[in-house]
């Protein structure tokens, strides 16, 4: 982990988020955690911390926790569909979340092409997020 968080900051990349262990990331010197949606309860301590916080969210219950609990950004999901991840939401419901609410939304779940993320940009999310674009062969 600590290799990787130094190749990304040469590389300039700003934002390095560490997935759900905010002590780890903050001793670490991430600048942020992203927290599943099981993890609401660790928000205050996390930007207590002084770390941005993104969470996992699937329902417009749990984006308004979200808020609530005032973190910086979430992931919506699973826009596409993507193995073992329930019914995807389909990218009108993705634009409705993104016009709805005023949090920067992140696209997340079965994103695997190039028009895939065009059709994510023009929803007005705030980026996407995948492991597959990104691996596949």
């Amino acid at each position: 982990m600590k290799a990787f968080l130094a190749q990304a900051k040469r590389e300039g990349i700003k934002n390095i988020f560490l997935s759900e262990h905010y002590l780890l990331a903050k001793e670490l010197g991430f600048d942020g955690v992203h927290l599943n949606s099981r993890q609401y309860f660790f928000v205050p301590e996390a930007a207590r911390r002084g770390l941005k916080v993104i969470i996992s969210c699937h329902t417009e219950a749990e984006i308004e926790e979200a808020i609530r609990k005032k973190v910086d950004f979430i992931t919506y999901s699973p826009i596409f569909a993507t193995p073992g991840k329930g019914e995807p939401k389909g990218i009108e419901d993705l634009q409705k979340m993104v016009l709805r609410y005023n949090i920067p939304i992140i696209a997340l779940g079965g994103i695997i092409s190039k028009e895939q993320i065009e059709a994510v940009r023009l929803t007005g999310a705030a980026g996407f997020a995948s492991i597959r674009y990104f691996t596949q062969g």
